[in-house]
């Protein structure tokens, strides 16, 4: 992994960070106290096909901030939008 993509915060620091929360966002479900010692990153496994796609800069930029593997998140998102939209079988 590359250094320039890992960033250390102490605890104080994030608590200090701007909020970039969209002031019009609307509020979601409670997860509940339980939900992230459980939660997992799940990301798709198996074959790949290489492709070209033009993708919006600022998104792109966006999923880079984030570091190393931001195609394969990418992925995992495309992922999870297919899998909550597909038709039932």
């Amino acid at each position: 992994m590359k250094k320039k993509n890992i960033t250390k915060l102490s605890m104080d620091e994030v608590m200090k960070a701007r909020d970039r929360t969209w002031p019009d966002a609307p509020e979601g479900p409670s997860l509940g106290p339980g939900f992230w010692k459980k939660a997992n990153v799940v990301y798709p496994e198996g074959p790949k096909k290489q492709l070209t796609v033009r993708l919006d800069a600022d998104m792109v930029e966006w999923f880079k901030q984030k570091g190393r593997g931001y195609q394969t998140r990418m992925n995992a998102v495309l992922r999870s939008y297919y899998e909550a939209h597909k038709n039932p079988s």
